[in-house]
This record gives structure tokens, C-alpha cells and sequence, in this order.
């Protein structure tokens, strides 16, 4: 009967024990998760939920109350719900998408009231990995589920669009003239290493959190600047720039003045997981830098945050991002006059054909090209931050286009910097797209082929073109339309062209223009989009002179396929389906 009893003790003991250790993990999870140490915090929560989980159930949680706890001394900790979804945001905000995949799986479970944006955030770190088909159905139950109309409604619309650009892109011709590598160990080794800058031609500047053997306290994975020398056109000895350092701040982001003794950069303090930052202005002298002097409220803007400065080539203009008041929301562009002495004296927004409501960041100007690059998150890409480029046309700026893939990633693609007379010849980019956390530098080369040899001119030659029999459809071979859209793109005009020269040489015929897809997509959408293309080649043919009472136009969205949209075994047919998008005619009467 002792025995029994001191067992029964024993036991008790151990399960306070490893309550007690249960609670502490969880305690210091929260704390660290707090103070945006994600890092830290994803360490306790697997710590605590490796040893204290339980059957996951569908009961209701009040979000952010305790567990029930024996001590009265005890803090108030998150309960196995919180702490589940609590991994799955740190990891996600590490850019850690793999590990915070299986973690939002879970939470997708819990009361949606309590984690509504659960199915959000695993949309998006199931694109980040790849994972279109299973993202587009993950960002389509958080549009059934999720009824706010707000930002992250508007987002999740938008990453459906990003996925239907994803899969289009993936397809170019073009992708085999493009080289894309990933930077030697030297410049990428442990930390993030982003923002190629040139100085001269031979010393490649850019921002690191590498290790350094400075002896500074918490130096490790703090941003500094570094430089690379070149060597026979690679990346050689990488030593740290002489710019004095802050202890209590970190810097880079930098630009340089076209004659390369002005050195703009950005410094910043992050507290609570908040980051506030501003540009600042250093003189070169000999080999070293002065300490970088904060520039003036016309950049700095008083509880708003300021960064990555650009100089124009004519060294007259400082361009940055910012979230000061007067934008369009988030980050935008903006641009800043300069004195002689390279110091502000005037600034304005560069306006809502750039900015959008989310973020706009990391300008470049390439003088060669007189393109401006820039990344953004609030436009359809391939996700996350793309890089877009962008012309002045007579002091306005043109709709900034998507270089596409494979210059984006389904990740963040942020700084671009390009040496070549086209802009994408030799360039320099920062992007996590190989990382599991943070940006790396890769270099990018897209080969050019030269123009092919200006056709002969042939005589011209008179056909006589027959018309199919009645009521017998016809495809339009080559009809494109933007992607989408029902915009037709200029190299459907000569298949349009051959169908207005018939209905010219025989103009007693009515014809019905019809537009077809394929079974992707939402009925409704299909259907619409099918009309306006169709209708769209009936205003092509009406600019032709065709007479308007001669032509029908009908949508019939995927319900009249030619060929099967998916194969035997339920697996994905692209060539069916590409049949299947077509546009057709065919002779419905004479008048």
C-alpha cells in the first residue's frame, strides 16, 4: 500500500512538472511573439505543443484568454488554438512558408470567428510554395467564408488573378532566353543579402546581415554595407564599407550621386515588430564616409517612415518610398527636387498611374532604357512583390507593365539594378525565391537575338475567298485576346482581316462571331468574358467597314467543347483545353 502511494506521488509530481514546463514554454512563446521575435517564439510554441497537445476539437474559443490554471500566480497565456496559430504566423512571418503550411492546416479547423484569416494566410504560403491548384481552392473558401469587404478581401481577389498569371507565365516561348542564378556564397552566405548598388563599374555595393567580426554587441544579423570588388567579371573580395555604424540602428538601402561622393541610405529601428526609418545623407572624404546626417523634413516626414532612395542619373531628383500622408495608402513613391550640394528642396507624389493602396518600393531608373523599375504588392503578378516597369510619355507615366517570369517569383522580388543597355541584360535583384527566410542576390541575363532581316516585298495577289457552307462553324485561327481580357491583341488582325476581305467580296452574308473557353473558372465569369470577345472581333470587323447588320455576336463560355478539357484519369489536359479556347463564324443567312 506504500508502495501505491509513493507511485501515485510520483506521478503527480512529474504531471506538475511537465505542466509547469508546459506553461513556461508557452509563456515565453507569447513574450517573444510579443515583441516580434518570431524566431524565438515559433522555438517555445513547438516546444510547448510537442509535449502538451491534445485532440484538436471544434469547441469555441475566446481569443486571447488562459487555459484554466491551478496557480493564481501564473500570467495569462494563450490556450493550444492561439498557440497553434500563433506558429503558423511566426513562421509565415520568417518567410518560412514549408513550416507554416501544416500549422494553418490545423487552424483551419478552429472556430472561424476566432481565426478568420486562417484560410488567407494559407492561401498565400501554399502560392508561395507552388501549390497553385490546391491555393486557388484555399483563396476560394476564404472568399465563401470570409464576408468583410476590407484589404484582405481585396487581396485574396487579386492572388486569384496572380495564379492565372502564374500558370500563363509558366508557359512563355521565351523562358530559355533568359539566365537566372542564384549568387556565389561570398555574396549570399548566412543573413540577407539585398540591394545591389554599383559604384564606378568594378565595386558592386549592397546591404548584408551577415556576421561580421566587428566585436560590436548583437552584431549578428544586423544590416551593414557591404562592397564586392569585381575580378574578371565576378563578384571577388567583399569587404565592409567605411560608413559609420549606429549601435541602437540599423542602415543600408542605399544610393550614390552620379559622381560618387554622395551616399544617400536608410536607417531604421524596429520596436514591438514596428519599423520606423528614415534617409540620411553621408560625404565621402579620402576612403571613408562622414557620419550620415538625417536629412530634412521635405524627405523626412515627422512619425512616418522614409526609405530606399534612388538618384537620377542627372543627379537633380532623389526618388524614395514612403508612407507619409498625401499618398495613395501604404508605401508609395515619391520624388524630391535637389539642391547642387545634393540636399531637398521640394517634393511631390508620383502619382496613382505608379501607386496603388498597398506598397510601392525600391525605385530604379535606367537611363538606357529610360525605364523606371519598382516593386510592388498591390498589382497582379506573380505574387508577393513583383518587379513592374514604367516610361514617362510627355510628363506623364505610362501604366507600369509586369516583367513576368522568370524576373518575378511566386515570393518577393525586390531591388532591381541593371549595367546593360537593355534593361535586362546584366542585372542584379534581390529575391527569396530559393530562401527559406530571407533575400538573397541573383544575377540575370536575358539574350537578345538579333532582328530578323526586313522582308521582300511581294507583289500583291487577289484572292478569291469562298465562304463555308451555312450554319457550319469555322475557327479563326490565330485570334488572341490579353489574358482575361477581351482586348485583342494586334496579332489577330491578319486572321480578322481575311474574314472582312471575304465578307467583302460577298456582302449578302450574315455571320454569327462566336467566342468559346474552357472549363477553368466560374460559369458566370466565362460566359461573360466569352461575349465581350466575340464582340470584340465584330467592333474589329465593323472598323473595317463591314456593315453592323451583318454581323451576330453569342458567348458560349466551355459548353460547346471540341476536345476533352481533362484526360481519362481526371489529370489536367492542356491541349484540350487550349483547343477549346477559340473563337469562331460561321454563315447564318444572307440579307
Amino acid at each position: 500500500m506504500k508502495n501505491i502511494f509513493l507511485t501515485i506521488v510520483l506521478f503527480s509530481l512529474v504531471a506538475i512538472g511537465k505542466g509547469q514546463f508546459a506553461y513556461d514554454y508557452l509563456k515565453a512563446a507569447d513574450y517573444y511573439y510579443k515583441k516580434a521575435d518570431y524566431n524565438s517564439a515559433a522555438q517555445y510554441y513547438e516546444k510547448y505543443l510537442a509535449g502538451n497537445r491534445s485532440i484538436v476539437s471544434h469547441a469555441v474559443y475566446k481569443p486571447y484568454t488562459t487555459q484554466p490554471s491551478t496557480k493564481k500566480t501564473q500570467a495569462m497565456v494563450s490556450n493550444e488554438q492561439q498557440a497553434i496559430y500563433k506558429l503558423a504566423e511566426s513562421y509565415r512571418l520568417l518567410n518560412d512558408y514549408g513550416k507554416a503550411v501544416p500549422w494553418y492546416a490545423e487552424a483551419l479547423e478552429f472556430d472561424k470567428t476566432q481565426f478568420p484569416l486562417a484560410p488567407y494566410h494559407y492561401a498565400v504560403a501554399l502560392r508561395a510554395l507552388a501549390r497553385y491548384d490546391l491555393a486557388v481552392k484555399a483563396f476560394e473558401y476564404f472568399l465563401d467564408t470570409y464576408t468583410t469587404q476590407d484589404a484582405y478581401r481585396e487581396s485574396a481577389t487579386r492572388e486569384l488573378q496572380n495564379l492565372r498569371f502564374i500558370v500563363q507565365e509558366l508557359r512563355r516561348p521565351d523562358l530559355s532566353t533568359y539566365t537566372v542564378e542564384k549568387g556565389p556564397s561570398s555574396l549570399n552566405p548566412q543573413g540577407a543579402n539585398y540591394a545591389p548598388v554599383w559604384l564606378g563599374d568594378s565595386l558592386l555595393l549592397f546591404t548584408s546581415t551577415r556576421p561580421d567580426n566587428s566585436g560590436a554587441k548583437n552584431h549578428l544579423f544586423t544590416n551593414r554595407i557591404y562592397g564586392a570588388a569585381y575580378a574578371n567579371g565576378q563578384p571577388d573580395t567583399i569587404t565592409r564599407i567605411a560608413v559609420p555604424q549606429p549601435k541602437d540602428a540599423e542602415q543600408g538601402v542605399i544610393a550614390v550621386s552620379p559622381d560618387g561622393n554622395i551616399l544617400y541610405l536608410t536607417r531604421w529601428v524596429t520596436k514591438d515588430g514596428k519599423k520606423k526609418s528614415a534617409i540620411y545623407i553621408s560625404r565621402k572624404s579620402g576612403n571613408t564616409w562622414s557620419e550620415p546626417a538625417i536629412m530634412d523634413t521635405v524627405v523626412n516626414t515627422p512619425g512616418y517612415s522614409a526609405q530606399q532612395p534612388f538618384v537620377m542619373p542627372d543627379g537633380k531628383r532623389l526618388l524614395f518610398a514612403s508612407d507619409k500622408p498625401g499618398g495613395q495608402g501604404g508605401f508609395d513613391l515619391w520624388s524630391a527636387e535637389l539642391n547642387a550640394d545634393g540636399t531637398p528642396f521640394s517634393v511631390k507624389n508620383m502619382g496613382p498611374v505608379l501607386n496603388t493602396s498597398w506598397n510601392e518600393q525600391a525605385p530604379y531608373y535606367h537611363a538606357a532604357s529610360g525605364e523606371l523599375v519598382f516593386s510592388t504588392d498591390g498589382r497582379v503578378g506573380m505574387g508577393g512583390y513583383d518587379f513592374f516597369y514604367t516610361k514617362d510619355s510627355a510628363g506623364s507615366w505610362q501604366e507600369p507593365v509586369n516583367f513576368g517570369y522568370p524576373v518575378n517569383s511566386v515570393k518577393d522580388d525586390i531591388y532591381f539594378n541593371s549595367k546593360g543597355n537593355n534593361i535586362l541584360e546584366t542585372v542584379w535583384l534581390s529575391s527569396d525565391r530559393d530562401a527559406s527566410c530571407c533575400l538573397e542576390l541573383f544575377s540575370l541575363k536575358k539574350t537578345i537575338p538579333p532582328p530578323p532581316p526586313p522582308p521582300k516585298p511581294e507583289p500583291p495577289v487577289v484572292v478569291t475567298l469562298a465562304p463555308p457552307p451555312a450554319e457550319v462553324p469555322t475557327v479563326l485561327d490565330n485570334v488572341y485576346y490579353d489574358f482575361s481580357q477581351s482586348y485583342l491583341q494586334p496579332a489577330s488582325y491578319p486572321a480578322l482581316d481575311r474574314l472582312a476581305a471575304m465578307l467583302q467580296q460577298h456582302p449578302d452574308l450574315v455571320i454569327e462571331l462566336s467566342a468559346h473557353t474552357d472549363s477553368k473558372g466560374a460559369d458566370k465569369l466565362n460566359q461573360t468574358l466569352s461575349e465581350a470577345r466575340a464582340k470584340s472581333c465584330v467592333d474589329y470587323l465593323v472598323s473595317k467597314g463591314i456593315d453592323p447588320s451583318r454581323l451576330q455576336y453569342k458567348g458560349y463560355a466551355a459548353s460547346r467543347p471540341i476536345a476533352p478539357n481533362t484526360n481519362a484519369d481526371g489529370s489536367d489536359n492542356p491541349e484540350g483545353r487550349a483547343r477549346n479556347r477559340r473563337t469562331e463564324f460561321k454563315v447564318v443567312g444572307k440579307q
